[in-house]
């Protein structure tokens, strides 16, 4: 009790640095915060990718097609348990800045492929009978306001029909939520024999394949059956784990987990020198009164300790409010307004956050707490 009143009385001496400091340590975790959710974003869910699964795209380019007939014969290469194809339809909803994947697909095959889509019963039922379905993620549909019943029409900027014409309309028959927290919900989905029969070209032709191995742990050795069934055909494969996949895919824009460290580390290293700065000048204010605690009895390991909580306790307040400000604003939704595929705080950062706000502390009170355990009592009486 006498350290915590001690340690509350000496926050409270200089109150307008005080207060300085806490905003800027808590700034500084609410863009801890931001930066984590928009890495998990632009990872684009490479944490719930299945470890059962493999992309398979052509071994040049993935804007390069395959076979549609290759679906068949990856099927029976040992290891495999079941194949999917999916094509990139990079169309466009009322402008171009309105980005969300549109992928013709076979509906139970694909919902199969991924049992985190949860859609109901009945909107899958729906979208067996539509030839003009679609279903959407839930992101998506509150992204742009669509339910149940919408009929969308979306420009083409690749596949034509009917002769050159571009837009193509689609009927919302469902909206599907995610099972976990990084589930990717902006996609829109639409029948596969549709998009072929009406197309002007490309018929037979796909984008990628998705793979489930019956052994997750053979998932390597499966991906180089695949290629090794391709090569030196016209259309070579290449074949990794979806994970490998979706975090390739990611770092097309750069490595994403070294910028935010770059930024982070920037920040932080300004605010360890904001709050270092500030308990330097508190122990140097308070020589005196160190001298005097250290005469009625307080030992040398006492006073670094009550330097040290007070770091710890400046570093925990603006911290962990930072942090929690930071959730709460996350929570609210993607500043983007739909354009990153997920966006939330991951547990994980958050349990990072808070060894930071320990580091932090430590880091920055640590030197003034040795120089005022190391005051001798004649020396600092003799300043005031």
């Amino acid at each position: 009790m006498k350290f915590g009143g001690l340690v509350w009385a000496n926050l409270r001496r200089r109150k307008i640095r005080t207060l300085l400091t806490l905003l800027s340590i808590l700034v500084a975790f609410v863009l801890f915060g931001y930066l984590s959710a928009i890495r998990q974003a632009l990872a684009q869910g490479v944490d719930v990718a299945g470890a059962d699964r493999l992309v398979v795209r052509h071994k040049v380019s993935i804007i390069q097609f395959l076979p549609e007939n290759y679906e068949s014969q990856i099927e029976q290469i040992p290891g495999v348990a079941e194949a999917v194809h999916a094509t990139w339809f990079g169309g466009i909803y009322q402008k171009p800045s309105n980005f969300f994947p549109q992928l013709p697909v076979k509906p139970e095959e694909y919902l199969r492929m991924y049992p985190e889509f949860l859609l109901s019963a009945e909107e899958k039922a729906r979208w067996l009978e539509t030839r003009t379905g679609a279903v959407v993620g839930r992101a998506t549909a509150e992204r742009f306001g669509w339910k149940v019943g919408d009929r969308v029409p979306i420009q083409a900027t690749i596949w034509t029909h009917g002769g050159g014409k571009k837009t193509w309309e689609f009927d919302i028959v469902g909206i599907y939520a995610g099972a976990e927290q990084g589930t990717d919900t902006t996609a829109f989905l639409f029948r596969w024999d549709f998009f072929d029969e009406a197309r002007d070209w490309g018929r037979g032709e796909v984008g990628w394949y998705v793979v489930r191995v019956a052994d997750p742990d053979q998932a390597v050795a499966v991906a180089r059956r695949i290629d090794e069934e391709f090569a030196n055909s016209p259309a070579e494969t290449k074949a990794e784990t979806e994970g490998a996949f979706v975090q390739a895919f990611a770092e097309q824009v750069g490595n994403i987990g070294a910028i935010m460290i770059a930024i982070l580390a920037a920040v932080f290293f300004t605010i360890l020198l904001v709050a270092g700065n500030t308990m330097a000048y508190s122990v140097r204010e308070r020589t005196g009164e160190l001298a005097v605690l250290k005469a009625v009895g307080f030992t040398d390991g006492q006073v670094l300790g009550l330097v040290l909580a007070e770091a710890l306790a400046l570093a925990s307040l603006g911290g962990l409010l930072g942090l929690g400000l930071g959730w709460f604003l996350i929570s609210l939704g993607d500043p983007t307004h739909g354009a990153l595929p997920i966006f939330y705080f991951p547990s994980r950062d958050i349990v990072i956050g808070a060894v930071l706000v320990i580091a932090l502390g430590v880091a920055a009170g640590i030197l003034p707490a040795l120089q005022a355990s190391r005051l001798r009592i004649a020396d600092a009486l003799r300043r005031l």
